[in-house]
């Protein structure tokens, strides 16, 4: 039996991936960067490309290991297998035949690999600098080949600047064109056979369509969309939390999708954690990223009391962890996790 087996977002969790700082490495200004990252922070991306983030902030990294570290143990106290990348020099830089960049980081494992059913897909990341983020993973992806799982990866973008629409600096829907197939797994969540995708400035038409093609007629892979005018990753945006209950950013997410009318929506209240925190590469909604451990349970941040209370007023076993310097990296729970396994099976939810 193959140790990869996934289907949605609230299924008991076995198996999961735990990202590390090791080597996170700051990608300089580019037209996706630009658009998606907080304009307080370009001229840092600019002023300090292909610098590691130990270099940069040393006390930023310790404390963010830390509490990655001390969020693996509790997965692990909970009863859950914990995996972690290999550790890599991410500040090395690498060139194809249209162009040379340094690395990012093997810090968000949802961002670039998403499991569905017994199979871990390889996104096609748009961002030069994520170009090779999946051989960090690389060693435990042989593993569950070798155990059993489908290892897939989408074909690889050539990122040519024919795949921008603009350099991130213009008022334009999208960044992206549709020169190829490009998306971030985090665009994605999973609802059994239904899959939801959101498009965003690194995931275009024809990525989703790519996935939707490869997935074939098992599943259905539907498109929503919220007001984000910095779309990436739909999981600060909205996230199935259980069957029929659902949290949404009360901030993007002006109409509920179709297909989710009759759930129960959760607005989170406006976290604790402000715009103006040491945020590089998020805002303060990261504090909604959460982790579910089986659809009564819930890892949320330690200093985000009122959204703790929240989730316990809405039935929920609530876990804090400490994880407030990590969120400087542009992600929390969800994002510093890969679900490998979850005990369910395969179902069509709506």
């Amino acid at each position: 039996m193959s140790l990869v087996q996934s289907h949605n977002e609230w299924d008991p969790l076995e198996e999961v991936i735990v990202g590390i700082v090791d080597g996170a490495t700051i990608p300089g200004m580019s037209p996706g960067v630009r658009v998606t990252m907080p304009s307080r922070y370009h001229q840092f991306f600019s002023e300090n490309r292909g610098k590691t983030f130990q270099n940069v902030d040393p006390e930023l990294c310790y404390k963010a290991q830390i509490e990655l570290d001390g969020f693996a143990q509790t997965l692990e106290r909970l009863g859950v297998t914990v995996q972690r990348p290999a550790s890599r020099d991410h500040s090395v830089k690498y060139s194809t035949p249209h162009w040379e960049s340094t690395g990012s980081y093997a810090t968000m494992p949802r961002d670039s690999l998403i499991v569905i059913g017994d199979q871990i897909i390889e996104a096609p990341m748009s961002w030069k600098s994520r170009y090779y983020e999946t051989l960090a993973f690389r060693p435990l992806l042989k593993k569950y080949f070798q155990s059993g799982a489908r290892w897939v990866a989408a074909p690889k973008p050539t990122i040519e600047d024919a795949l921008f629409l603009h350099d991130g600096s213009m008022e334009q829907p999208w960044v992206l064109s549709e020169f190829e197939p490009v998306f971030d797994a985090a665009d994605f969540f999973r609802c059994g056979r239904d899959i939801f995708v959101q498009r965003s400035h690194v995931t275009n038409l024809s990525g989703i369509e790519w996935m939707r093609r490869h997935l074939g007629n098992e599943y259905r892979v539907h498109m929503i969309q919220f007001d984000d005018p910095t779309a990436m990753h739909i999981d600060v945006n909205f996230l199935p939390l259980c069957p029929g209950k659902a949290l949404a950013n009360p901030e993007r997410v002006p109409e509920i999708p179709e297909m989710f009318r009759d759930w129960e929506i959760l607005y989170p209240p406006v976290p604790n954690l402000t715009d103006d925190a040491e945020l590089y590469m998020s805002s303060r909604w990261v504090a909604i990223n959460i982790l579910m451990l089986d659809p009564n349970t819930v890892i949320v941040e330690q200093e985000e009391p009122e959204l703790q209370t929240f989730f316990r007023n809405q039935g929920f076993d609530v876990v804090p962890v400490p994880f407030r310097n990590f969120c400087a990296f542009g992600g929390s729970f969800h994002c510093a996790t890969l679900d490998i396994r979850r005990n369910g099976t395969l179902d069509s939810i709506f």
